[in-house]
């Protein structure tokens, strides 16, 4: 299973104690892990699967400004006292998640300066990823950002492949499900991704890095530069 980078790199002593204070559980496809201006329970770490951080605007779909697999968590504006969360978190891909309940976090916060820094940092990561999602929705073609998505998806899938319907991922990306349908046909016929029945394999991983936009590389510095600790190796885990 996969481990979870923010846990990983807390100190050993650190970590059991916040270990000893959660549950390890499954986290469903589909399973809406939080609710956009309602109270969060919990400090979520993925250790395998994902999910999408989306928002809603008037009657429009939800769309995705976000996305945290086993190199982030969801919650960490409890670290700042806020106790409702900025987004509604659902899960893409299930997996598991180590889930530590609010109060337990509290109580750990004092005792545990490492896990504070690294709160600290990844609140900072995922400000600079939203900024960079609202400017690449604004100015890039919709081809280089599903190339983008389908590279941050994999990454956290940890595989090479993934399910997800065009019907789901339009919405996502903020477009009609037929620009989805076009834009994944030509990556399609570039070799770059194979799509049957509801499944994405990327088959060549290069060739869709150079057609996403310049935001997949961006993120995946800021989270090496934001995070301060090298990339994570194990097992297929993102750096961003």
């Amino acid at each position: 299973m996969t481990s979870n980078q923010l846990l990983a790199h807390l100190p050993a002593t650190e970590r059991r104690r916040l270990l000893a204070q959660g549950l390890q559980v499954p986290m469903q496809s589909g399973e809406q892990l939080a609710t956009q201006d309602q109270p969060a329970a919990a400090l979520i770490f993925p250790l395998a699967g994902f999910v999408s951080l989306v928002t809603p605007l008037d009657a429009h779909p939800l769309l995705q400004v976000g996305m945290v697999g086993c190199e982030g968590v969801l919650g960490a504006q409890l670290l700042l006292g806020v106790p409702t969360s900025p987004v509604t978190a659902s899960v893409q891909q299930g997996g598991m998640a180590w889930r530590v309940p609010a109060a337990a976090l509290r109580r750990q916060l004092d005792a545990s300066p490492a896990l504070r820094r690294l709160l600290t940092r990844y609140l900072v990561v995922q400000l600079r990823d939203a900024a960079t999602a609202a400017a690449c929705l604004h100015f890039h073609p919709l081809q280089a950002r599903l190339a983008r998505w389908l590279l941050m998806g994999q990454d956290r899938a940890g595989g090479e492949g993934f399910a997800i319907t065009q019907q789901h991922l339009a919405p996502l990306l903020g477009v009609r499900r037929v620009g989805v349908t076009v834009a994944a046909g030509r990556l399609q016929r570039a070799a770059l991704i194979r799509y049957h029945r509801g499944w994405i394999t990327v088959t060549d991983r290069p060739g869709l890095e150079a057609a996403a936009c310049s935001c997949y590389a961006q993120g995946t510095a800021n989270y090496q530069l934001g995070m301060k600790f090298p990339p994570f190796e194990a097992e297929g885990a993102p750096t961003h």
